[in-house]
């Protein structure tokens, strides 16, 4: 894409990787670069230092946590674990369905309402902001509770916001739905390996266990991003989708002499003149050493979300053989190049297209053979094979079920164009009472017949129930339906087929929808099925 002139939102933009990506995009000349960040002061520090050699392109931030609703993503997370109403809300909008209403009172989305970026480049550490919410720790301390009986509606609810993959899954879901209405043409994801490129036997953890469990967990949820974004990537309307994934240490933004900071805040400089009783020295009321009133200070080397390095820690860790490093600016000029449309063997996702396998002709020519095979068993046997709601969803099965019965009452697509969708229901109705086979395969299955307003058929199971008495939720869902109004929209279906089989009239080269519908093919259940899907569900496959 071209970058001038255009709208580019970095997600972790204050940090060491966004930083360098916003320097260098100023030498395209876009017209707005958003940087946001979990903290102000740290977007904004990293917006005045962009501002000195901005130009022509504007500035904006934007700050908090792009992870909850919008009116919650600036309050601190211990506040938001031990209010009730917000912990609810939080975990409504995480595990209930993805609703419009969900998706409005966003941070992702309003942050994708407000700018309408043509180019997103997201360097937040997902996988770090989920699997370090410790789910170890969490689910250790659910079952101590259990064991003394004192669990708790708010444990519980604690528990489940330690969980990632939820989270990541809605993530992705909403990440998904802001790129496609915002109309955004570029999404890179700056991913992890979670070890640095290391295996198992990565020596750096926070636990005696090498590595530790949450690390790994790290690992874990970082893979399951890239498999998300793959899917991204597969999806009609979804932007163009990359994953640079650097597998080394990320170094460095400054190396300078000053205080030392532990999870943001400064390191009180104590002392300890005089050796203590080890009988006394550890435990809730040791005592002994004092504060010198002043802040540890030091040479080191910022390696941004890592922290501060000290000479040794960087020299260890840098060296051969052992996690090594990559500059920020190299990640950067990589994003660039693929954001532009130059491949640099170092997507993520284009390197899962080449490696997978997908579709063969030898499939192709097998799928051939099975149907065939099918079909003789079908005559063999005397009976019609259509649906048994083992693929799913309930839906599914629905179609091809209605789409058969269309197929025993019309004699092709055209006819069934011109058919009334009043009588059309009446001889569907019709032949559902007098064809008990046919009725007792479908409500065997699990999904109800409804003929009227007031009649139901129904077998022993149902798929798809009514939900605080919505019934035509349930129908849309999962129950054949034979009214006038289902039979209006097969038949409105069946014109549009007609007409776009005149649209495409007269051609004859491989470009042509060979497997597109005809006015005079006779109404196949998979076919019709296959439509809905690629037409009104945009649900084909467009990468093989």
């Amino acid at each position: 894409m071209e970058l001038q002139g255009k709208t580019i939102l970095i997600l972790g933009g204050s940090g060491l990787v966004g930083r360098a990506i916003a320097r260098r995009l100023l030498d395209f000349k876009p017209k707005r670069i958003v940087l946001v960040a979990l903290f102000e002061d740290e977007v904004e520090e990293g917006a005045a230092w962009l501002r000195r050699s901005a130009g022509s392109t504007t500035i904006d931030t934007a700050w908090g946590d792009v992870f909850l609703p919008a009116h919650l993503g600036q309050m601190e997370r211990k506040r938001l674990l031990t209010d009730a109403t917000s912990r609810e809300l939080v975990l409504n909008d995480l595990l209930g369905d993805l609703t419009r209403e969900v998706l409005e009172r966003s941070s992702l989305y309003q942050l994708f309402h407000r700018y309408e970026p043509d180019a997103v480049v997201d360097c937040i550490n997902t996988a770090t902001a989920f699997a370090y919410r410790d789910v170890f720790h969490s689910s250790r301390e659910l079952l101590a509770a259990a064991r003394e009986g004192r669990v708790s509606r708010e444990q519980v609810e604690q528990h489940i916001l330690s969980i990632p993959m939820p989270q990541l899954i809605r993530h992705v879901q909403i990440m998904l739905e802001c790129l496609r209405s915002s109309g955004t043409e570029a999404y890179v994801k700056i991913g992890t390996s979670g070890t640095g490129g290391m295996g198992l036997n990565i020596p750096y953890t926070h636990s005696e266990e090498r590595p530790s469990r949450t690390l790994l967990a790290k690992s874990a949820v970082a893979g399951a991003h890239s498999l998300l974004l793959f899917l991204v990537a597969r999806t009609p309307g979804a932007p163009a989708t990359i994953e640079i994934k650097p597998t080394t240490a990320i170094a460095w933004r400054e190396i300078a002499f000053g205080p030392i900071r532990q999870r943001g805040q400064p390191v009180p400089k104590v002392d300890c003149p005089k050796p203590l009783d080890l009988s006394s020295a550890i435990g809730p009321k040791a005592s002994g050493w004092h504060e010198e009133g002043v802040i540890l200070e030091s040479v080191y080397a910022d390696l941004g979300e890592n922290g501060q390095f000290a000479r040794d820690e960087f020299e260890t860790v840098t060296s051969v053989r052992q996690m090594e490093f990559i500059t920020p600016e190299e990640v950067a000029a990589y994003v660039i190049a693929e954001m532009q449309g130059r491949p640099t063997g170092r997507d993520v996702i284009a390197a899962l297209d080449a490696s997978t396998a997908g579709p063969t002709y030898q499939a192709g020519v097998l799928r051939a053979e099975a149907i065939e095979r099918l079909r003789a068993l079908e005559t063999e046997h005397g009976v019609r094979s259509v649906a048994f709601e083992m693929l799913g969803p309930p839906r599914l099965t629905k179609l091809l079920y209605e789409a058969f019965i269309l197929s025993q009452l019309r004699t092709s697509v055209r006819a069934l164009a011109d058919s009334d969708p009043e009588k059309l229901s009446a001889e569907a109705v019709e032949l559902v009472a007098r064809d008990a086979e046919l009725r007792s395969t479908i409500v065997s299955v699990g999904l109800p017949i409804i003929i009227s307003g007031t009649k139901v058929y129904r077998g022993a199971s149902v798929m798809i129930k009514p939900v605080d008495g919505n019934v035509e939720q349930a129908v849309a869902r999962g129950w054949v339906d034979l009214r006038a109004f289902n039979a209006g929209v097969w038949v409105d279906r069946a014109r549009q087929m007609v007409d776009q089989a005149g649209q495409r009239a007269g051609g004859s080269d491989s470009g042509v929808d060979w497997w597109a519908l005809s006015p005079e093919d006779a109404i196949a259940p998979p076919r019709f099925a296959t439509w809905i899907f690629r037409h009104e569900d945009g649900g084909e496959r467009i990468k093989r």
